[in-house]
């Protein structure tokens, strides 16, 4: 078993500095509506990007792999919330849009399933909490 640590400090009012074993940061606010002034990533927003920053990682590296010419790997991300409190995920959408030389509309299928269905730690996480993950992928040359 691996243990992560990191810190996360307030900055004031709705506002916290996060900060990663490495020393990388990410700057967290809230929204008007919340006490927050909208100047930097929502915690929920970081889920997200969690989720697609994971399964991009896996994607990129199966496509690698299988020596595939990579030109672009994105993936836009839709959410549904609960509308209770705590207002967790209940559906995720990925749709991954991915460009190079010889990448198939099948190898793109196998990389995406590996890492959504197998790989991504986050995905699991999510799913174990039982949000709904699909996705969709759009290649080209």
């Amino acid at each position: 078993m691996s243990t992560q640590k990191l810190n996360v400090s307030w900055q004031g009012k709705r506002q916290f500095l996060g900060t990663a074993t490495n020393g990388q940061q990410t700057f967290m606010d809230g929204p008007p509506s919340a006490g927050g002034e909208d100047k930097g990533i929502r915690p929920m927003e970081m889920v997200l990007m969690g989720l697609a920053g994971c399964s991009a990682f896996d994607v990129v590296s199966i496509l690698e792999k299988k020596k595939k010419t990579i030109a672009n790997c994105e993936i836009n991300v839709s959410a549904q919330r609960a509308d209770a409190i705590p207002a967790v995920f209940e559906k995720i959408h990925l749709e991954f849009v991915i460009s190079g030389q010889n990448i198939s509309a099948k190898a793109a299928q196998q990389a995406v399933e590996l890492s959504v269905d197998k790989y991504c730690s986050v995905a699991a996480m999510l799913k174990a909490g039982g949000v709904e993950i699909t996705y969709e992928i759009n290649t080209s040359e």
